[in-house]
């Protein structure tokens, strides 16, 4: 099964994808723009790290592929806990070339569509590193998450401490969203990973 947007399309990650991961995973400017911790991965340990994606029920990752760019980055749904129905979300857009350009967007939509409608979650979280302000922008300004709170000095990057920005979305945001924006629906009666018209 793939999960469709307008302009990507999340499917399961494949074999083929590791050499990409993997010179993502090194690249110090991404590392950056990330809340876990980095060191140098080998290949290796990605085979390892791809074997375990098989069998981990709460924690589900997907491969973001652009129809006409192939594999542009990863998005997840990590935590998940089916009893209270929420989980935490991440997305990591590895090209440079296609930042800015809708595809984060599209593919948060998409993440939180399935999240909700497919899952039956009840609400998705994410954590921000507060000079990240491209995601700030595509979570919480376009994609109607709320900045719930933050953790003063939680990261420390580039010689200082920054905060972590804590933001959420519930089910009633997300569908509040979708109807004012009409994300998911066109006069032409198009469907997600069809191109959508020019606004």
């Amino acid at each position: 099964m793939k999960i469709l947007g307008w302009k990507v399309v999340l499917r399961a990650i494949d074999a083929t994808d590791l050499v990409q991961l993997n010179a993502w995973a090194n690249d110090p400017e991404l590392a950056q723009l990330e809340g876990s911790w980095h060191f140098p991965s080998s290949m290796e340990f990605h085979r390892r790290w791809f074997e375990g994606l098989q069998h981990d029920d709460l924690n589900k990752r997907f491969a973001i592929d652009a129809p006409d760019l192939g594999l542009i980055g990863l998005a997840s749904l990590m935590a998940i806990d089916w009893k209270n129905g929420h989980a935490t979300h991440g997305m990591m857009l590895g090209d440079k070339e296609t930042r800015g350009k809708g595809y984060g967007t599209d593919t948060v939509m998409a993440v939180t569509r399935y999240a909700f409608e497919e899952l039956r979650l009840e609400r998705l979280d994410t954590t921000i590193i507060e000079y990240n302000a491209a995601s700030l922008h595509v979570y919480c300004r376009k994609c109607g998450w709320k900045e719930e709170g933050r953790r003063r000095r939680w990261f420390f990057r580039a010689g200082r401490y920054w905060d972590q920005v804590l933001a959420g979305i519930t089910r009633e945001d997300y569908l509040a969203l979708a109807a004012s924006t009409n994300y998911w629906q066109t006069s032409e009666g198009d469907t997600p990973a069809s191109p959508r018209p020019a606004e």
